[in-house]
């Protein structure tokens, strides 16, 4: 079997390494792929933005499985014109995708299939949204979240817990912060408690979620700082107990297969769902329409199964044939990223340590990296996922530093606290 995965990031390194390990698979390749990705498998240039090329790149290889990693070609409707070519891919339709690339298609389907989430607001101009956050706040409201409705890449959501900085964000996205993301917002109440990240399989008849993990958004230690694509995560998450995960089965994976069958939805590929444990049970943040990073990278690591042939089984219909299984180890992703991130960072810098850290054990994903002059340099924000597992979270979380204390470029980041509510837990 031959794959092709779409992506460049940190997601499209772990799932060509998973991909890899089938035995069903002869080959893999990435479009276009990293640095860190081009070291062990075939790296093609083709940007993910060109859906056809893509499509005609796998047709002129024989590529038996296409799993597209980023959301924007998801949402741009690379999963259609790959069917309309005979090609299998992995993910849901155009129409579908918009459970991600619209925030208020996703809690316009949240609502009528009875999945709880916050309260909202929608909005298409800045007015009458400023004016709704000023009464929200009189009315005693201890925060608000804003959110840009379309593609942000993580970045156009606020928690603000005053109207002076949720109305300054606000004008940011009528005024362009987001592109043509930010011309309609959502105004959300503010969920109190703690997160996690649920990833599910759906084929359109069966949903089945893979192990929990929990993400940190925060740039810095203790949550604190803007947000960003993520920071580190691991897996599995404590918070989401047996009694937890029962009401998220029951509550949102079970009603959202029944929105999926109502609407005749095109959904056969992954569901992200973001949720917050508050004191009245699970709330959903965010739907996502592909794998998380770095949540991917920490739960990847704990998959014993074959991940080819289960996805291939989601793309066939038939997921509720697939054996999945888990290692009882824990895992701990550690995101390295370039100083000045998430807003403006230097990049071209050399980065050193790898072998090193490799030589520890650990895995070292690549997200923004490339070479140049044979050296490997830091060309994106989030650079590298340094994954590591261990028998409990101490232990995977101690595995993880001692990689990354041995990786260094100039004025590299990190957060020293991934997976501290586990530990608090413990």
């Amino acid at each position: 079997m031959k794959i092709l995965v779409v992506g460049n990031g940190g997601r499209e390194h772990v799932l060509c390494w998973k991909l890899a390990q089938s035995p069903k698979v002869s080959k893999v390749f990435c479009a276009p792929g990293n640095a860190g990705i081009a070291e062990e498998f075939e790296c093609v240039d083709i940007p993910v933005s060109d859906l056809n090329g893509l499509a005609e790149f796998a047709k002129e290889q024989r590529i038996d499985l296409t799993v597209a990693g980023p959301e924007a070609p998801l949402c741009d409707g690379i999963v259609d014109v790959f069917r309309a070519a005979g090609l299998k891919i992995f993910g849901p339709d155009k129409y579908a995708a918009q459970l991600e690339g619209s925030k208020d298609f996703a809690k316009n389907f949240m609502i009528k299939y009875n999945i709880p989430a916050a309260k909202s607001k929608t909005f298409n101009a800045f007015e009458p949204a400023a004016e709704y956050i000023n009464s929200e706040f009189a009315a005693g409201e201890q925060g608000i979240v804003i959110k840009a409705d379309g593609l942000a890449a993580g970045k156009g959501v606020l928690v603000a817990d005053c109207a002076v900085d949720a109305i300054e964000f606000l004008k940011g996205c009528f005024d362009g912060a987001f592109g043509e993301s930010g011309n309609r917002v959502l105004v959300e109440e503010c969920l109190f408690g703690e997160e996690a990240s649920i990833l599910a399989l759906v084929d359109g008849k069966t949903i089945t979620p893979l192990a929990s993990s929990q993400d940190h958004k925060r740039l810095l230690e203790n949550d604190g700082g803007p947000n960003t694509g993520g920071m580190g995560a691991y897996s599995p998450a404590p918070v989401v107990d047996k009694n937890i995960m029962e009401q998220v089965t029951s509550q949102v994976l079970d009603n959202f297969l029944v929105g999926v069958k109502t609407e005749q939805l095109d959904f056969k590929g992954l569901l992200f769902v973001g949720i917050m444990v508050t004191d009245k049970g699970p709330k959903v943040l965010e739907f996502n329409v592909r794998f998380g990073d770095p949540e991917v990278q920490a739960v990847m690591m704990r998959l014993e199964s074959d991940l080819a042939d289960i996805i291939m089984k989601v793309v066939d219909g038939e997921l509720a044939d697939a054996a999945i299984e888990w290692s009882d180890d824990c895992a701990v992703c550690v995101v390295i990223a370039s100083g000045g991130y998430p807003v403006a960072y230097e990049k071209g810098y050399e980065i050193t340590g790898l072998d090193a850290a490799a030589a520890t054990g650990a895995k070292v994903f690549h997200a923004g990296t490339s070479k140049a002059d044979g050296k490997i340099v830091n060309t994106g924000g989030r650079v590298l996922g340094v994954t590591a597992k261990g028998s409990d979270i101490k232990t995977a979380i101690s595995n993880a530093y001692s990689a990354v204390e041995k990786i260094h470029w100039q004025n590299c980041i990190y957060r020293k606290d991934i997976a501290y509510r586990a530990l608090a837990r413990t």
